[in-house]
């Protein structure tokens, strides 16, 4: 929930709000007060009464939050009709409320209303009222309803519900502490596994390094001593003897004139000085001398790029396998060469998917007990894995009794979830909106990888539907109307692109970043229309489309065209961030071959 869905209700009758908060914490971008209502600094002494409410933070951190006896000092200076917001900072499900509920008793508050809040620093709040009279006001019951008011009948109310609402909490509290505690044991399994793999690389890449090392100091030493015999056999006065005779006998007119000639000149230099080769400096074998002074230098280049996808070697069935391939590099190991794979390949993961095993396929019977080869060829694959630190992941995606062989053998990790739904194979007209709405967030192909892919400390997928919004607000009402918007839809975007990021502060506290310049998103969808009326599903329906389609451009080609490929958009809602840094015109798009694709919606202002 927002900072304005929980204040804007409660500001009726209200004409002043005063900020209670540090310095350190600047408020005011969050509020988006309507006219009429001023905001003001709490000067430390003023007193709070009818028609103003005061912001109170709490905190852990003091110098962004205040003490505890600041938040106490403001609830002394409260008056009866006055109100409140206090915003706690804790961290957690639960904010220590309990420091300051016999205070805000003390000071006849009453609690109106709490919810949690989402943003990085502000977790919850709630909001009070001093009370003039004894009598409480009317609550408000799950669906928004005013409770009729009846001080006894409140009062009840409020007493049961308390009870109540702590039985659910206990269940609640204790399954969140549990799935922490099981998530943070999982973090350092996985960065444990994690330094574990790079130090079983780093050790198997020097290995190969001295491997070759040496395999290279053999070859010189051995090419060394074929040219020393060349040059010996070269030098020698037999060769040079049996040269003259052989030119001789084809050329026997001159030769018998110039072979006596060359005969005594070999004569007469068979004991002069015969120059030595230089010898080969001491070394790691890295440099070497030839017998002409020229230096040789050994060089072994390699690429080293960081991986921006999935990398996989699985057993997997032909459809799964190409529903994956959209989203990761796919290599499907058989029985023959999976090892020689896994070495070549040196994949993020080993992927055995259990209906391959169960299906036709040349892993077929695998696990069964009836093909033995294919279940050795297996533990041999997983030592190997094990051996080159990959993770061996069991995806149980069938019941595992039809392979109860695989059970036995030891995994890093097992899904038992299905594959996912590739949105490609979806049929809009058949299935709808919600549907397809409902796979992309839930049950999608790219879901069920970006689980592996936590599993294994991968690159995640859905980073590839990351959304940058690329607005133009103009003044403060396009700016609350701008945050209003990105805040409120279903398929967050991940940064918002403007000229000028004055007043979009509570953007970044929800973890929306803001930025100028170029979006660094895959995707920009073009808001810079600020009076545009955007639905809570608009990106989310866009990224639907994109997924179904791998267009790389959306937006509304015209009244009937919906969910079909277009020559032309009129008007592009949703392009990817490579095409829009181009600054390609729109009508030469499709001349290029970018796919264009039309989604229906409102026409733009």
């Amino acid at each position: 929930m927002r900072l304005t869905d929980l204040l804007h209700p409660h500001l009726d009758g209200v004409t002043t709000v005063i900020d209670a908060a540090p310095h350190s914490l600047r408020l005011a971008p969050y509020l988006h007060l309507p006219d009429g209502v001023v905001l003001l600094d709490d000067d430390g002494e003023r007193h709070m009464g009818e028609g103003e409410m005061v912001l109170v933070p709490y905190g852990p951190d003091p110098a962004l939050y205040g003490t505890e006896a600041d938040c106490l000092a403001v609830l002394e200076r409260l008056r009866p009709g006055g109100r409140g917001l206090l915003l706690f900072g804790h961290p957690g499900p639960e904010p220590p409320y309990h420091r300051l509920l016999d205070s805000l008793v003390a000071h006849r508050c009453q609690v109106l209303r709490a919810a949690p809040l989402d943003y990085a620093h502000l977790h919850a709040g709630a909001v009070f009222v001093c009370l003039g009279t004894d009598e409480l006001l009317p609550t408000h019951d799950w669906f928004g309803r005013p409770v009729p008011p009846d001080g006894f009948a409140a009062t009840l109310r409020l007493a049961g519900e308390y009870v109540l609402a702590d039985l659910v909490s206990r269940s609640l509290r204790a399954r969140h502490l549990d799935l922490q505690r099981r998530a943070q044991e999982a973090e350092h399994l996985r960065d444990a596994a994690r330094e574990e793999r790079l130090t079983d690389r780093l050790a198997a890449a020097v290995q190969e390094k001295e491997q070759l090392a040496a395999a290279l100091r053999a070859a010189r030493e051995r090419a060394g001593a074929l040219e020393a015999r060349v040059a010996m056999l070269e030098g020698s006065t037999s060769l040079k003897v049996g040269k003259a005779l052989v030119s001789a006998a084809r050329r026997p007119r001159r030769a018998a004139v110039t072979l006596p000639r060359e005969l005594f000149g070999l004569w007469r230099g068979r004991t002069a000085h015969k120059p030595v080769p230089a010898s080969r400096p001491a070394g790691d074998g890295s440099t070497a001398v030839a017998a002409d002074g020229r230096l040789h230098l050994v060089h072994r280049a390699f690429s080293c790029v960081p991986r921006d996808r999935l990398v996989i070697a699985g057993v997997l069935t032909d459809r799964t396998a190409g529903d994956f391939a959209a989203d990761a590099i796919v290599n499907r190991m058989l029985p023959h060469d999976a090892v020689l794979l896994l070495q070549r390949t040196d994949p993020d993961a080993v992927v055995v998917q259990l209906s391959a095993c169960t299906g036709d396929g040349p892993w077929s019977l695998l696990g069964t007990g009836l093909a033995p080869d294919l279940d050795r060829k297996l533990a041999e694959l997983l030592s190997q894995a094990r051996a080159l630190g990959r993770p061996a992941v069991l995806w149980r995606d069938a019941p595992g009794a039809a392979a109860p062989g695989l059970a036995r053998l030891t995994w890093d990790a097992v899904l038992d979830a299905g594959t996912g739904v590739c949105l490609s194979r979806l049929d809009p007209a058949e299935h709808g909106r919600e549907r397809l709405r409902e796979v992309f967030q839930r049950d999608s192909t790219r879901v069920r990888l970006a689980e592996l892919a936590r599993l294994v400390g991968a690159p995640d997928p859905l980073d590839q539907r990351r959304v940058a919004v690329l607005a133009e607000p103009r003044d403060r009402h396009d700016v609350a109307r701008l945050v209003a918007q990105v805040l409120g839809q279903r398929h967050r975007p991940a940064e918002v692109v403007v000229a000028d990021p004055a007043g979009l502060e509570e953007l970044t506290g929800a973890g929306v970043a803001v930025r100028t310049g170029l979006p660094t998103a895959p995707w920009t969808a073009y808001w810079t229309d600020p009076a545009g009326e955007r639905p809570d599903t608009l990106l989310l329906d866009l990224m639907c489309a994109q997924e179904h389609s791998g267009a790389d451009a959306l937006g509304r080609a015209g009244a009937a065209a919906d969910y079909t490929f277009v020559p032309e958009l009129r008007w592009p809602l949703l392009v990817r961030s490579s095409l829009h840094t181009a600054g390609t015109p729109p009508e030469t798009w499709c001349g290029q071959g970018y796919r264009l694709f039309a989604v229906c919606g409102k026409e733009p202002s």
